[in-house]
Parts: structure tokens; sequence; C-alpha cells
């Protein structure tokens, strides 16, 4: 037992005899180890979460065959009826086998494209890393990518090569596929693909064609500088053509010579002794061909040049895709049409300089079913296409579209109306407007105006409807302009065929309106399909369309419609004839009653037919289309739709409820049902020149009011009414027109020829 005077044990005497040991950690180093922690784990489940995205998108990925690694990569264009028509590139492309490859070039192309090829299984984890670090420095001088070479071969074989198509997903399943091939193919083999495979610009595949396209020999035949320069093309085939870009060819080549040495490959002395040589040593001047299709190449080329351009819209590569793009190309109707306007058995035609342009359009979806660009155009490949070019006047073909159509449409007209043909003066101006003939008629019909194409009821009709409702109009039929629209564009459009056919198949389809176009579909090189169509939007009522086809037949039918070479026996069709004829300062250099543009389109139910005649250089000596000449644009039509019509059923257009039909002066007329109209004495200038047409027992068309308000000069001035337009006679155009833009930004091929301002005009004539 213990004493209670013992010293006592405290916790403080018990601690300050212990030994001190280590001191526990500190806190921040403990924050960070739990740091680490958190980050490793998340690192590591990034990657198992990777791989297991990468395995996923994998299984999805397509098949690689032999035969898509050994192919072209071309583009194939087929027909309405999936016959291949054109390929886009070395159709005679010569495929060289691996034994056949030059070492050189085989090493250039791994010095220069994946230098660690022989090493990697198909993708180079390395390779990845340095590219992202040469990209970030700067240091790549564009040599070396994060793609293997395998890599690059599979994506030129199966996938699209679009850039919407660069996807993660899209990467990986590359990556994937690279493996396979590499497992699959040795070395020297995805060597030989890829050889063969790549583009090299001017539409050759492969380095063998392009051996012969660009040196007329083979690879085993070409110097190193010549090697080097092949091995670095298809990186940007285009931007290093020698002989379009020698610069940057020679730069490109230069750095292909560097990385050979780099490599090892060469020496320093075989690079500068290659470097020396000419970028435009060996090069030949005359190429071989590497299209296939020959046959139908001229036939379709303007059809071809504006499927490309369609393509390039949607943003298709056509060099390098490898697409199947499926057109709705009539190749039957196409071979008809070359064939019309470039032989004499159908038409007669005054030189050979005298040109065509022609657009067929099917009304019931909007789809170009033929198109020709031009006439005697020689071996051109993609020439000026003139079924598209927009610098031309219309001539009286824009009368239905932005003078009566609209008439119809927002004024009620019916297609008796009373409209004026007596003298006009252009508001706030000097310029006289006359027709054909100068002189007129008094009060006519605008039945008998529109199928006698007088131009000055055209323009007071115009006038009525006002600019802003015209343009809306033409607006609904997809036309849009530069510059504001003027009165003098009621006889003259600046459109082209296909716009105007595109139009007109407005009418011929009961008042829809369907974009044209020529691609139905496209497949690219991973399967995918992506199917194209117009969708329709309602130009016009059913009214509009059905009343100025019944008043357009009559361009053909009636013993002094304007369109009478255009008749075709028993076809239900209507259409509507356009000449623009010079201005009066130059109308003394040209014989009375020539022209410079000489227009006709026309339609049944199943097709739009537009049709533009002249030269290129219309105010060239000897370059104008005569009097005569004017009737082979409707010949041209007539032959044209004689075949069509052949392959289709023949029906004539049904009236539509809204449209009431009535009898003036034993002929059929029509009107927009509650809207009859009138015709009397008392609504014309000229008590005698309605009185044949007799009346209708309805109100007044307020409408018409409004044509007392132009601008005329003494009644004196006029003609007899009687007089009328013979079947062969010209057209009247107004004051000379400056153009108003063209009708669609999209299609905005020009002709340098062209005069596109002429000069001012007080009494022009243009007109039919």
């Amino acid at each position: 037992m213990s004493s209670n005077n013992s010293p006592r044990e405290t916790r403080m005497s018990r601690n300050a005899d212990r030994t001190p040991g280590p001191k526990r950690p500190h806190t921040g180093w403990r924050t960070f180890r739990r740091i680490l922690y958190v980050v490793v784990a998340i690192g590591v489940f990034a990657i198992l979460a990777g791989a297991g995205l990468f395995f996923f998108y994998a299984q999805s990925a397509p098949k690689v065959t032999q035969s898509a690694l050994s192919s072209d990569a071309s583009t194939r264009i087929y027909d309405a009826n999936g016959n291949v028509i054109s390929r886009m590139g070395a159709q005679n492309r010569t495929y060289v086998k691996a034994k056949h490859i030059p070492a050189t070039l085989a090493a250039a192309v791994v010095s220069t494209e994946d230098r660690r090829f022989y090493k990697n299984n198909g993708v180079d984890p390395i390779r990845i890393v340095g590219a992202a670090f040469a990209n970030f420095t700067g240091s790549s001088l564009g040599m070396q990518g994060g793609s293997t070479l395998t890599q690059q071969l599979v994506k030129l074989s199966v996938f699209s090569t679009a850039a919407s198509d660069r996807t993660l997903k899209r990467k990986a399943q590359e990556a994937w596929l690279a493996l396979k091939v590499d497992h699959k193919y040795s070395k020297a083999k995805i060597l030989e693909y890829y050889i063969n495979k790549v583009y090299m610009g001017n539409g050759v595949y492969g380095m063998q064609t392009a051996a012969q396209y660009y040196y007329g020999t083979t690879l085993t035949h070409l110097s190193l500088a010549q090697l080097a320069l092949l091995a670095g093309m298809p990186q940007a085939p285009t931007r290093y053509d020698p002989t379009t870009y020698p610069a940057l060819a020679q730069k490109r080549r230069d750095l292909v010579l560097d990385s050979m040495v780099e490599t090892k490959v060469i020496t320093s002395a075989q690079a500068s002794q290659a470097k020396a040589t000419s970028i435009t040593s060996g090069l030949v001047k005359t190429h071989k061909s590497t299209s296939t299709g020959v046959k139908n190449t001229k036939v379709i080329d303007a059809y071809l040049k504006q499927v490309y351009a369609e393509l390039k819209s949607k943003g298709y590569n056509t060099t390098t895709g490898g697409l199947k793009v499926y057109t709705n190309l009539d190749m039957s109707a196409q071979k008809k049409l070359y064939n019309i306007v470039n032989s004499e058995n159908y038409v007669s035609f005054p030189s050979k300089k005298f040109q065509v342009g022609s657009t067929i359009v099917n009304p019931n979806n909007g789809q170009v079913v033929a198109m020709i660009g031009g006439r005697k155009t020689g071996n051109v490949t993609f020439g000026l296409n003139r079924a598209v070019q927009t610098d031309r006047s219309s001539a009286s073909t824009a009368k239905p579209l932005m003078d009566y159509g609209p008439a119809i449409e927002y004024l009620n007209y019916p297609t008796y109306e009373p409209v004026k043909d007596t003298a006009f003066t252009y508001p706030g101006t000097t310029k006289n407007l006359y027709d054909w003939d100068r002189q007129y008629q008094g009060t006519i019909t605008m039945r008998k105006a529109l199928y006698e194409s007088r131009n000055i009821p055209a323009i007071r009709t115009l006038q009525n409807v006002g600019i802003s409702k015209a343009t809306t109009f033409l607006k609904g039929l997809g036309m849009t302009f530069d510059k504001t629209l003027t009165l003098q564009n009621g006889i003259g459009l600046y459109i082209s065929t296909e716009q105007e056919a595109a139009a007109y198949a407005a009418f011929a389809n009961g008042g829809t309106y369907y974009k044209p176009y020529l691609v139905s579909k496209v497949v690219t090189q991973d399967g995918k399909a992506h199917n194209y169509s117009s969708q329709g939007k309602r130009a016009m009522s059913a009214a509009t369309a059905f009343m100025l086809t019944d008043m357009m037949k009559d361009v053909m039918t009636n013993e002094n419609g304007s369109g009478r070479s255009a008749a075709i026996s028993g076809l239900y069709q209507a259409g509507k004839t356009g000449t623009d004829s010079y201005p009066d300062d130059y109308a003394d250099k040209v014989p009375d009653g020539a022209t410079m543009d000489s227009w006709f389109t026309g339609y049944t139910k199943n097709y739009a037919v537009s049709v533009w005649t002249g030269y290129d250089k219309q105010f060239q000596t000897g370059h104008y289309v005569s009097e005569t000449e004017t009737k082979i644009a409707q010949e041209i039509y007539k032959y044209e739709m004689t075949y069509l019509a052949s392959k289709k059923v023949n029906s004539d257009w049904t009236q539509p409820s809204t449209v009431t039909k009535t009898t003036v002066n034993n002929n059929t007329e029509y009107y927009v049902t509650g809207h009859p109209g009138t015709v009397s004495d008392a609504t014309t200038t000229d008590s005698t020149s309605m009185s044949q047409y007799g009346s209708t027992n309805t109100t007044s068309s307020s409408a018409y009011s409004s044509n007392n308000q132009v601008t005329t000069s003494s009644s004196s001035a006029r003609a007899s009414s009687s007089t009328t337009e013979s079947s062969t006679s010209k057209e009247s155009s107004s004051t000379e027109q400056t153009p108003s833009g063209n009708g669609n930004d999209d299609n905005t091929t020009t002709d340098s020829s062209s005069a596109k301002n002429t000069t001012q005009n007080d009494n022009a004539s243009s007109g039919n």
C-alpha cells in the first residue's frame, strides 16, 4: 500500500516521461493525396469508359472489303433509271501492283505520311500524341498528322469525307477498321492499295495514272524529284498541281525530300540534287483523258455540270468522296434534245455559232429531266451552260409571270378583261412603248393581248397590278432579284431557262411551285443514303393557273397566235413566245425584224420545256436572229415535246370549281367565280373596238378602272383595231431594259461576251 505522502502521477508527468515519436502527416499532404487518388480514379474511369465507348462504336462499324480497298474513290453518277452515266475521276486508272512500285516512291510516301508505318498496328498512339504536340507548336510543316497511312486508306475506302461526318464515332470506327486491315493484309499490300487509291488532282486517281497524266510515262521511269512530287500531292492535290501552282508544288516536293533525308532514305546530297531540278521538268503539255463514258460526255455535259454544282452546294466532295449520285436525268429525252440541236435533221440552223439553252422540268415534282447548255461546243468539258445563264432577257415569256398571272391572282381579271392597246409613254419619261407593228388595236381582251403578244396591254396590266404585287408573285415562283423591278421588266426578265421552265410548271400543275433540282439521292462511302426532293408551295390559285393555261393554248392554236410554229396536232399544251429586239441605236446595223434573243416556253401536264436561242456575242456583226430564225426556239420545243408526249398520256386540264365558264361573242371564256367583270363600251376609249366581244351581264370590275390612269398620247395615233399579228410576226419590246439582277442567286452563270448593259432606246420593239 502506498503512503498518502507519495507523489501522485499525473497525465502531464506521464507524457513528459514518454519518448517523442514521429509527427503525424501534415493536413495539406493528406488533402493532396486524396485529390491524387480522385484524379487517378477519374483517369482510370475515363480510360475504361473510353474503351467501352470505343468498342461500342466499333461494333457498328461498316465492313471493309478488299474490293473497297482496291477500287478508286471516284464519284459515280446515275440517271433516273439507275444506269451509270459518268464517273468523276480516273476511270481509265492504271492499277500498279506492289512489285512494280518503285522503292523510292514507297519510301517517300511512308516518310511523308506515316514514318512508323512498318512498326505500328494500323493505329499509332505515339504518332497521335506527336501530331498533337507538333500541331500545338506549329512544327509539323504539314508532314505528319494523327492518322496512320492505314487509317487514311480506310477513310478513303469506307467513309464519307464530308466535314460534317468527322465525328468521334467515325474516328473510333476508322481506328478499329485500321487495326483489322493491318491484321489481315501485309504492309506491302496496304501501301499498294493506298498508292492506287489517292486522288491526285485533275480527275486522276492513283499515282501510276498520275505519272501518265503529268509526265506521260510510268512510275518506274520517274526521277527522285518527280516521285517526291507525286508522294506529296495527296494532301492537297489541286494546290500542289505542278502545272497550275508550280511554286507551291515545289515547296511541297522539297519538304518530302527533307523528310526522306530525316528518315535516312536518301542522303542530303541526293536531296539537294533533286531540289535543283525544275518543278516543271518532264511535264507533258497534252494530258491523256482519264474519263469514261466518252460517248455520252457531250450529250450530258451541261446536266453534269449542274449536278456537280448542286452537290457542291450541299457540301459534298466529289473528288474524294466516293459518292453514288442518283439524278433525275431522263437519258432518252436528253439524247433527243441533244440530237435536235446538234444535227440538221430537225431544224435548219444559220451557223455553228447560233446557240441554244434549254431545260425540261417535271411539273409534278420539280425534277429536271434534261438540260442542254449549248450546241456545237466541241470537246469542251463543263463549258458555258446557257440553260442556267441569267444575263439575257426572257422578253415576252415574262408576261404570264409578271403581268397577267398577278392580274388574275390579285385583281380577279377574267380572260376577256378589256385592256388598252393605245399609245403609251413610260411615266416620268419621254420613252414610248410600241408593239412590233408600231400600231394600236384600241381596246382588246386580255386573251387576245396575250396570244398576239401585244406589249402595251401587258405593261398597262402590270401598272394596274403594281410592281410590289408582281414581285411577290414572281417570288412565289422562285425568282428573286438584286434590284427593284420596273415596268419594263413586264416584257423581259433576266432569268434562265431552268427558272422559267420551273415557273411555267406551276401553271401546268394547277398552281404549285417546285424548286427545280437534279440530284435525287446521294449514297456516301459508308453506305448512308441521303434523299432529296422539292417541297411544293402554293404559288397561285388553281383558278389563275387554269385561266392562264387556257389563254396560252391560243398562242399555238389561234390563227393569229405568236407561237403557231410550236403547235402539235392533238396535244393538250400551252406556252408563250418571246423575242428581244435590238435597241434603236443599234437597230440600223441589223436587218429589219432582227432580234437578239428568241424564246419559247411551253408545257403539258407532264413536262415543261423552256428554250432560249441566240448568239453569245449578240452585238458582233452578223450575230442577230432574223425574223424567220425566231421560229427555231418553237421548232426545238415542238420536236422535243412531240417525243416527250409519246411517253405519257395526253390529257387536258380540268376546270376547277373556282372558275366559271361563260360565252363572249361565241367564244369560250373564263372568270374567277364571283368576279365576272364586264365588257362594255363604257369602259373603253374606243367606242367600236369592243363591240365584237359582246358583254356579260355582270357588274363592272373595279380592277379595270385604273386603266385610265396611264400616260397616253393622242388617240389619233392609233391604228385600226383590226390589225393583228400573223404567226410569223416578231414580238414588240419596250425601251431598253437594264438587267435587274438574276432571278436566282444560286445560278449566277454568266457569259462575259454577253452585253448586259445596252444603250437606252426610246422606240424599241421586242416582243412575241
